[in-house]
């Protein structure tokens, strides 16, 4: 697969950013500057100039480049070769307005070193999932090209503490916690997202990841613009209502911090949904 660029200004951000040519969800998003609206403003107000960022599955940079821009650290790891230079050329222009600084790690982030293969969604390019075995594509995606990456532990190639910690990793969220258990545990101050998809996690049952977070002190609920502390029941619950191929739930922590972080009427308005959605 041939993965073509287009270069975009989004509304707002005061830099040109590139997007993959032909992606059906990620790039037009970015086009119109409102990726990911509700996992942002979460991310943002966590940060202060100086903070340190952790981006597991940058895809095009979207995150780190929020981050950089905000004037904090980012460590930011990609794996897809073509992808991974769009985020490094994105992170480059956010240096060069913002305070803040990127480092690209061309790899994924697993529970040991190595080498592997990912399998390459044909429009969604942020659904690229690292397979088990070369020949062992999910069936939603049994006709996806693939491409050989490397894999690498976190803690292998940075320490901690962070500020925030982003982990899309389309279904390959509890090796990179594995390989990255240092860089978590070393970070008293800690604000979270995590794509939280049962149906594509590999190496453990969902329930084993939620445990692994509430064991660390993790509050967690959805990703919204009113976000809520949930119990891993009703996480589980809230992501098995949902169509188990097309995806999960992104989820939203904090440790030794503020859960409530967006002001007085997000919190108001996620009791009032804690109440409605029990």
């Amino acid at each position: 697969m041939k993965l073509e660029a287009r270069t975009v200004r989004p509304p707002g951000m005061g830099i040109e950013f590139d997007v993959l040519a032909d992606d059906a969800i990620i790039g037009p998003a970015i086009e119109r500057g409102s990726w990911g609206d509700h996992e942002t403003a979460l991310m943002l107000a966590h940060l202060a100039p100086g903070a340190r960022v952790l981006d597991l599955g940058a895809n095009v940079g979207w995150f780190a480049v929020q981050a950089i821009l905000a004037g904090c650290e980012v460590h930011a790891f990609e794996p897809v070769p073509a992808i991974a230079e769009l985020a490094r050329r994105n992170m480059q222009r956010a240096e060069k307005v913002g305070k803040g600084k990127g480092v690209l790690h061309v790899a994924a982030a697993g529970d040991r070193p190595g080498r592997a293969v990912i399998a390459l969604a044909a429009k969604n390019h942020g659904d690229n999932r690292v397979l088990d075995a070369r020949d062992a594509r999910p069936s939603d995606m049994a006709a996806a090209e693939t491409v050989d990456i490397e894999i690498v532990r976190v803690d292998d190639v940075v320490a901690g503490p962070f500020r925030f910690v982003k982990i899309d990793t389309q279904g390959s969220e509890w090796l990179a916690v594995q390989g990255a258990t240092k860089a978590i545990d070393s970070s008293p101050e800690l604000g979270l997202l995590m794509e939280f998809w049962p149906y594509a996690l590999r190496g453990a049952k969902p329930e084993a990841l939620l445990d692994w977070l509430f064991q660390r002190g993790f509050s967690l609920g959805k990703a919204t613009e009113a976000p809520y502390p949930m119990t891993k029941d009703r996480i589980l619950r809230q992501a098995s209502s949902r169509d188990p191929v097309k995806g999960g739930i992104d989820l939203y922590g904090a440790r030794g911090t503020a859960f409530h972080v967006l002001g007085l009427k997000p919190r108001l308005h996620g009791l009032w949904r804690a109440m409605r959605e029990s």
